[in-house]
Order: C-alpha cells, then structure tokens, then sequence
C-alpha cells in the first residue's frame, strides 16, 4: 500500500515529522517500509509559458522559444529548447538562471550561436520520473511565475506500507487515517459525502442469484459523458504517488475513491450492456476476456457479473474488455458492491494474477461504506466529466453481522501486564471508533464494519495495546527456579553419546525423517517401507527405517563441495513397520567417515580410513560394556568387510565398508566406513566397582597356538575368559600370523596372559597351573596346537 503524505493529512494532521509518524504507525503494528520524496531536491523552478517558437538556425533538432515567466524584472526570456513537444501557448516547468537540479546548474549559455538563458524541463530531469519522452506539460490554468515545487506538490512523501493479511481496512487513505487519528490522538476530519442529483429516471434491472455471494450492490446510470476531459493534476498526481498509472477521466476517477476509500468500483460502457445486470456463478464452459487480455475459462465456483447474454466482469477480480470504459464512450454504468471475501478468496491464485479490487475483496470490504463510494465517485464524475446522472440501484440481502465480545478489565491487566483503568479503556475504544457499554468490570464491544479481524476478547485486548503502545509496555523477565536435575548413575544421556562422537572427530548432521524409496531399497532391502499419503516431495515419500540414506546424501554434499575428509554423525528415529497397520519407532545414532584418516599433515604418514579405525570409535562409543564384533551380512555393506555388533546375546547394531555396487551408485570414489546401532543400547552405564590395587608384581605368559582360519580371536578370547582363574587379571591378542611356514587354511594367535595377586607374589606352580588351563581349553573346543 503506498500513498501520499499530504493526501493523508487532508484527513488527519498530527503534530509529527515524517519519520515520526512513520515509527508511530510502526510500533502500532502498521509496518511503514519506507518514506521517499516525490521529487529530487532542486530550486528556483517555476512555472512558465511558452509564447513563441522558432526553428533554431544552425541546428534541426533545436527551437528558439520565448519564454513568459511572471518576474517583473525578467518576464521574458530566450530559451533554446530540444524537446520535441515543445509549442507555443504550452505551460511548463522552467528552471531560471542559478536554479540547481539534480546533478547540474542552470547558467547562461550560447547554442549554436543562440543565447539561452534558462531550461524547459522534464519530468526526468526534476528528478520527478525515471523516463521522460519531452517536457513535463502543465494543466492550462496552471499560474504562471507560481514555484513549481508549491504548484506540483513536491514536498511530500510517499509511505510504503507493508501491511498483515488481517489488516484489510487499511488498504486505503481513509483507513490509515483513522489508524493515525486513534494512535496520534488527533481529530479526523472526514470528507462530507456530496450527492448528485438525479437528473434522468435511467436505471438498469440487477438480478442477484447469488445472494450469499453478493450481499450488497449498488448501481447507477450516468449518461452524456465527455471522456475526453483531462483527469485533474491532483488526481493524477495522487494515483501516481500510490503506484498507479492514469487511464481515462472515469478509470482514474474509480481508482481515486477506490484508494481513498477502500473500496473498489468498476464502470460499464452503457452501450456494451444487453437487458438487464446479473450477478451469478459461471456456467460450464463460459469464458471472459478481461481488461488485461488474459483469456479465462470459467470455473463454476467463480462469480460474474452479466447481463442477459454474455459475461461482463468477473466479480471483485476485474473487468471485461469488451464492456471497458475507453475513447469514445459516453454513457456509463457504474457499479460498487460488496462480495464475499470467502468467494473472492483463492481466485488469484488459480487465475495466475491478481488486481487491486481482489486484494480488497479477499481481505474484507467495508459494507457500509459501499453506497458511499458511489456517491462519491458519481460526483467526481459530474464535477469533472459532465453529464447527467440516473437513479441509484441498490439490491441488499443479509449482510455480515457483528456481535459483540466481553473484554473483561482483569483479563486486559493479565494479558498485557500493565495496570490500566476504565477511563483510559474507554478513551482507547472511542479513538478505534467501537461501539461499547460498559458494565461492573467488562466492556461489551462490538467492531465496526470494515473490521474484519476482531472476533475474540484477544483480539480487542491487541487493539488496546497498540493504541497504549507497545514501547510503553514494561519488559518483565520470567523469574524461575533452576533446581539441578538429578543425574542417572546408570543412564548416559543423548548428549554424553553426542559428546563421546564429536571428541572422535565427528560432525553431526540433522536430516528429514521422509526419505527417497530407493534409498530403503538399496541400503535395508526394504521394498515395503512406510509410505506417506501426502509427502512435500517426490524424493521424500517415505518415513526412513535406517539413517544411512540421509548420511550419503550429506557425503555426496560435501564432495561436490571439494571436501576430501568427511566425518559425519546422526541421531535420529527409524520406523519400522511391525504389522499392516501398525508401525515401530526406533531412535538410533549412525555414523560415516570417508576419505583420510587423519587431516593431512606433516607429523603422520597419509592413509585411508579403514574398518578397524571405525570399529575403534564404535568401542569408545560403547564404553565399558562388553560388546561383540561377528561376521554378518547386511544390504548395504562389502560381504567381506562388515560385521554385526552384539551386546549381552543381543544384535545391537552393524559396521562394515559400504558396498562396492552402492559406492559406484552414489558416486564414491573412496571406501566408505558405516555404523548404526540401538540408542538404547549404549544408555546403560555400568557403575564402577572398587577393587584391590596388588602390592605384588605381575607375572606375564604368552600363548601362541595355530587353529584353523574361520575361528575368531573373539571367540577364542570369549571361551578364556570364561574359565580363567582368579589370579588371571587380563588376557589379549597381540599377534597374527598368516604366511611362510603356515598351512593355507590355518593361522597363528598369540595371546598375552597377566596373572597378578593381591595378597601374594604368584609361584612357578600357580602361574603353570593357570596358564595350562586355558591352553587345555583351547586344544579340547577349538583344535589348537601349541606353535614351537
């Protein structure tokens, strides 16, 4: 919504600057984008005619014009011109000797041999337009010698405003002056309607099928027109200070009332109108040309204006082009109605544009201003056209009620936190123009006509504190106790887990729980996943049962990016569908590394990451508890390189390198290394339990036995712990051999035994003892010969 500041206060003038009234309107909740001027600054411009004009000598394109000024010292001057539309008996703007526009000063100066002395402006060169195509011609009874900044109206400013869906009763100057009026505390000073009287018995019969659609419209015929008149300066200057072009006398005059009321009007060519006026839905197949050329294919849902054989208007969007008010019309008839907001809504959208009129109608029209706005603009019309003017037509069904709402004092004190009486309630509802009585202590209000917005107590109590204003408000701080939550000896939490992956160089990542069904197909064999009705997009149609996808996805991000190292983490709910109409949801935390090991640097030789690095993280990331590492298969992971992760007899998640068919797939160059498991899985924390520290020294025994190739360390290592004895305080691989001197499909372990005492040093006897154990363990479950 843009407008001008001296049109504004020609309704309400407080005793604010510019920018003060911007920040007034601001804080109220009528957000002001900008205030401009509507000219460059310049000096000694005034207003000129041209008496005479002669073909300058030396020069085609140059004219030498006398020019009449109005100074008594200097009434005539001698100006040489280039502008193609300069002629005697035009007035315009005349910049003197010693004027200063914008970027140069006017002086003295010789033409082709041709003394000049002054300029014929253009709008382009006031700084007044971007474009110019001549001079900036004036009314014919502009005065001539008058300033131009005064005669054209240049100190003004034009307020951009950026207003809510909501605010719908601003979309016009006598709205946004009643806003100031009730924010500022000034008197408003609205314009007295002026009526035309009816000088023919003209009418046209309106026939409303539609009642619900249009509750309300209005009509009248004005006849004998002189379309050729001019639209007045202040007219014009004023729709081209709120953004919109002059057309005709009649078009500018409905535009005029429609910015300076709200409320949108249209005008009929009289003779393009067959029988009688309807207001009805589109037929099937109905079409319209309308005024901006589009072709539309009518929809029933759309409301029209008709007469007895085609189409005239779609309502409350715009006009036909064929029923337009253009050259050569004289009789006209004009219209202003209300419709419904429900019916105009959505319209614009579906016709791919939208107009003036439908941005008011969808938001809400005053209703009871609609005949008023006839009025006025039938007198413009009159004043400014000519003509003689019908009986008005006025078709009225049920129009929008308003009830009214309790706005209880106490509710107001809560609501805002301020300590207001009954006076200054009172005093705020009369300057928003509400109806209230008041009773004990609840007002009952009812909104005004063109407030489409207050329905609810809430909605009485915002208008109260905008008008108190919001910077008047005190700012209270919540005050709340801040006890310290207990924390679990037995659980980590979500952020232990997160801290334990970023401390290992991990980065973590949050992604959308819809993913691609490829992505479930590929990496879980999921071909059944759990599908959305209605998903944002065609990529993101199902609900994820594993984290991997959203990791590759980032992966692939950072790649295109030149990223060589990615380390990446996720925690985040899986859902896994446990019947046809039921499903599971699982959160779990997975992981991704690709590329180097270590950032490249001079103190560590360069290296791919590997399995074992990742499987190093895992176990850091489960802490103490003793997890298992065995050989499994998974959809998304190289055969040979992946294993599931077990925790007390229980499968809790998987690791492995992604396999090579998915690498080539995505477009990974390098191996890539994954893990998920069970949230809950890591939670448990097992406590620590105090142990004696021995005074006696250890005793160390190595064990290297050969044992068939698909026997796991783990297992071996498992099966040892299992019957060591008490004085056995730790067992571990620490060599594997494969190669010269070993059977193809065998392999050496070698395994290193501490024995430790608390209460004594250990004997030969004691340490053979146990050692000869474990070795007779191995050789009767798995196979195993000593290695000499």
């Amino acid at each position: 919504m843009k407008f001008s500041e001296i049109w504004l206060r020609s309704f309400v003038n407080p005793l604010c600057s510019s920018d003060e009234l911007a920040h007034a309107l601001t804080m109220a909740g009528i957000e002001v984008e900008s205030v401009e001027p509507v000219a460059s600054a310049f000096k000694n411009v005034v207003v000129a005619e041209v008496l005479s004009v002669e073909k300058h000598p030396a020069a085609d394109r140059l004219s030498v014009c006398n020019v009449k000024t109005g100074k008594l010292d200097n009434d005539l001057l001698q100006i040489v011109c280039g502008a193609s539309n300069v002629r005697a008996g035009v007035k315009v703007p005349c910049a003197l000797v010693g004027a200063i526009l914008p970027g140069f000063v006017i002086k003295k100066t010789r033409l082709r041999g041709i003394d000049s002395a002054g300029m014929l402006c253009s709008a382009k060169e006031l700084g007044i337009s971007e474009v110019s195509d001549g001079l900036l011609l004036l009314p014919n009874d502009a005065p001539v010698g008058a300033d131009f900044r005064s005669y054209y109206e240049l100190e003004d400013g034009v307020f951009t405003l950026s207003l809510t869906p909501n605010r719908a009763d601003c979309l016009s100057v006598q709205g946004i002056a009643r806003e100031v009026s009730a924010i500022t505390d000034t008197a408003l000073h609205p314009r007295a309607l002026e009526f035309v009287s009816n000088e023919i018995d003209d009418t046209l019969n309106v026939h409303v099928t539609a009642p619900d659609a249009c509750p309300l419209y209005c009509g009248r015929i004005l006849r004998n027109i002189n379309l050729d008149v001019a639209t007045p300066l202040w007219v014009a200057q004023r729709l081209e200070r709120s953004g919109l072009r002059s057309i005709n006398s009649v078009v500018d005059i409905t535009n005029y009332v429609m910015l300076e009321t709200g409320q949108p009007l249209h005008a009929f060519n009289l003779a393009k109108i067959a029988g009688s006026i309807q207001v009805r839905f589109a037929l099937p197949q109905e079409k319209i040309q309308l005024l901006n050329g589009n072709q539309v294919e009518l929809t029933p849902e759309m409301l029209l204006i008709t007469d007895e054989n085609k189409p005239l208007a779609l309502a409350g969007i715009m006009g036909g082009l064929e029923s337009g008010v253009t050259h050569g019309t004289t009789d006209i008839f004009l219209e202003s109605a209300f419709f419904s907001p429900d019916v105009i809504s959505g319209k614009s959208f579906h016709l791919g544009f939208s107009s003036d009129s439908a941005y008011r109608f969808e938001r809400g029209v005053d209703f009871a201003a609609t005949r008023g706005a006839l009025e006025r603009a039938s007198y413009l019309i009159h004043n400014i056209c000519g003509g003689q003017a019908g009986t008005v037509i006025e078709m009225k069904h049920e129009l929008p009620q308003r009830s009214s709402v309790d706005v209880r004092i106490e509710r107001i004190k809560r609501i805002l936190g301020i300590d207001i009486n009954k006076e200054q309630i009172a005093n705020y509802f009369k300057r928003l123009g509400f109806k209230f009585s008041e009773e004990d202590e609840c007002f009952s209000v009812m909104s005004p006509t063109y407030r489409f917005d207050l329905t609810i107590e809430e909605d009485f109590v915002e208008e109260l504190a905008r008008i108190y204003g919001y910077d008047h408000i005190p700012t209270h701080y919540p005050h709340a106790s801040m006890p310290m939550l207990p924390a679990s000896e037995t659980q980590y939490s979500t952020i232990d887990i997160k801290k334990t992956l970023i401390d290992r160089d991990y980065q973590e990542v949050i992604n959308y729980a819809f993913v691609d069904a490829d992505w479930e197909a590929d990496f879980v064999d999921n071909h059944k996943p759990i599908a959305l009705l209605n998903p944002i997009a065609s990529q993101m149609s199902v609900m994820r049962s594993t984290l991997i996808g959203g990791l590759i996805s980032n992966l692939q991000f950072n790649l295109n990016r030149k990223q060589v190292r990615v380390r990446l983490f996720e925690i985040g709910c899986c859902f896994i569908r446990e019947n046809e109409s039921d499903c599971k949801q699982i959160e779990k935390v997975s992981g991704l590394s690709h590329g180097d090991f270590l950032s490249e640097q001079w103190g560590a030789p360069a290296r791919d990451i590997d399995f074992y690095d990742i499987k190093a993280d895992v176990e850091v990331l489960c802490r103490d508890k003793p997890i298992s590492f065995e050989k499994f298969l998974h959809p998304a992971l190289h055969p040979g390189k992946s294993a599931e992760i077990c925790f007390e007899g229980k499968i809790v998640g998987w690791i492995g390198e992604l396999h090579p068919c998915w690498q080539k797939k995505y477009g990974l160059q390098k191996s890539t290394i994954l893990f998920e498991l069970d949230l809950d899985s890591l939670k448990p924390k097992l406590l620590p339990l105090v142990k004696e520290i021995s005074k006696f020294p250890p005793v160390r025994r190595d064990i290297a036995i050969i044992v068939d190739n698909d026997i796991s360390a783990h297992s071996l290592l498992s099966c040892m712990q299992a019957v060591k004895s008490q004085i056995i305080s730790d067992i571990s691989l620490f060599d594997i051999y494969r190669g010269k001197g070993m059977e193809s499909n065998k392999k050496s372990l070698a395994f290193r035994v501490l024995l430790q005492d608390t209460e004594k040093t250990l004997t030969d006897e004691q340490v053979e003892f146990a050692v000869t154990s474990l070795i007779k363990i191995l050789k009767n479950k798995f196979g195993a010969e000593l290695r000499n």
